[in-house]
């Protein structure tokens, strides 16, 4: 069985990142969607299982995919998990070369696992969670880049400024 892991912040989940599960979830056996618990980012959007809630309802269409969340090394839980590909998204040549350059520090880490490089659809190539969280700081229109179970979660937010 091939695994695979597609690792993220999630915060929120975006368009983008569902183009690149749904067509990630083709490629392999069994798709993780593990939300990495950053502790040096305490101030989120959304906490960790509004995320994997998200991430559950969102992707509750597609029978191979798993959310999960974890804290540490990638290649540590990519260990656990059994994994044999980590699919990253791209979205511009500037995520290639910090992808790339990870990519490379894995392998050395853990020689097994595989990267993968899937290029997001050209109609979500612009849109990042961090645009996401900044229109919905300064109030402005974002529902047409985030999945409705994003929108969902995230327009109750009251966010302080």
């Amino acid at each position: 069985m091939k695994i695979g892991i597609y690792p993220g912040s999630f915060d929120p989940m975006t368009k983008g990142h569902l183009d690149i599960i749904e067509r990630a979830a083709c490629l392999v056996d069994r798709l993780i969607v593990a939300v990495l618990i950053n502790p040096n980012k305490k101030n989120g959007l959304l906490s960790i299982p509004d995320r994997v809630a998200i991430l559950e309802e969102a992707t509750a269409h597609l029978a191979n995919v798993e959310v999960d969340c974890f804290q540490g090394l990638l290649m540590e839980y990519a260990k656990l998990k059994e994994a044999q590909v980590l699919i990253r998204g791209l979205r511009s040549t500037s995520d290639f070369e910090m992808e790339y350059n990870m990519a490379q520090i894995n392998k050395k880490l853990s020689p097994s696992l595989e990267t993968i490089f899937l290029m997001t659809a050209p109609e979500y190539a612009y849109i990042s969670s961090s645009s996401v969280r900044e229109l919905v700081y300064f109030k402005g229109d974002y529902e047409w880049m985030i999945p409705k179970a994003a929108f969902n979660k995230v327009k109750n937010i009251q966010v302080e400024g």
